[in-house]
């Protein structure tokens, strides 16, 4: 979310004009999903343009197009800035379609869901798809310089525990540095945002209620 003595930055009202988005052309957000085929068909679904949906996101036209055509690798708070337009979570949009008939109960390290770019950041959460359920939880990985972005918030509560590295977290105007062993617990209606300034990768096990996130 910042630097170890930079001050928190305070989350921009509904209406910015831009959000910046991460700068790394070129590498594809998930191997799993095609983030910008699926923005695309969403986008066309509610009936909006490329620059009704930017207008409504508070984000530029290009950073809409460049995202549908899989140019960019937008941040945490870039791609939920997006979303919140269609009032959707990030669950909703990398969820998949599950068979309903038997519940999933354990899944395999490789089945867990990447909602990130899975490289410099990664969240993999349990479960392919979390409507209808009352919490999300990930594992969450900050390699060095790994940042979510603007602060953001959601309608939920969160917590976690750091089990490998350092990162900073950045709610409202507080900011910690928290090291392995050491955990969070925090209202997301608060602005907040993490990220690893340090040398080490961080790891951390976390969960959202409702998965909001």
């Amino acid at each position: 979310m910042t630097t170890r003595s930079q001050k928190s930055k305070k989350a921009e009202p509904e209406g910015a004009a831009t959000l910046p988005v991460d700068e790394q052309k070129g590498a594809s957000a998930s191997a799993a999903l095609d983030i910008g085929s699926r923005l695309k068909a969403i986008r066309v679904s509610y009936g909006l343009s490329i620059r009704a949906l930017a207008e409504a996101a508070g984000v530029t036209h290009s950073t809409i197009a460049q995202i549908e055509l899989n140019k960019v690798s937008p941040s945490v708070s870039s791609v939920k800035r997006i979303l919140n337009v269609f009032n959707m979570p990030l669950s909703d949009f990398f969820a998949e379609v599950e068979d309903r008939q038997e519940e999933r109960i354990f899944f395999k390290a490789d089945e867990l869901v990447e909602l990130a770019d899975g490289k410099v950041l990664s969240y993999r959460q349990v479960g392919n798809n979390l409507a209808g359920k009352a919490m999300m939880m990930l594992h969450e990985r900050y390699a060095p310089g790994a940042d979510t972005g603007e602060p953001y918030v959601h309608d939920a509560e969160e917590c976690g525990i750091v089990i490998k590295g350092k990162v900073v977290i950045v709610v409202g105007q507080r900011e910690q540095v928290l090291e392995a062993g050491e955990a969070y617990y925090f209202n997301s209606r608060l602005p907040h945002r993490m990220y690893n300034p340090f040398k080490e990768a961080c790891e951390v096990i976390s969960a959202v209620s409702p998965p909001t996130f």
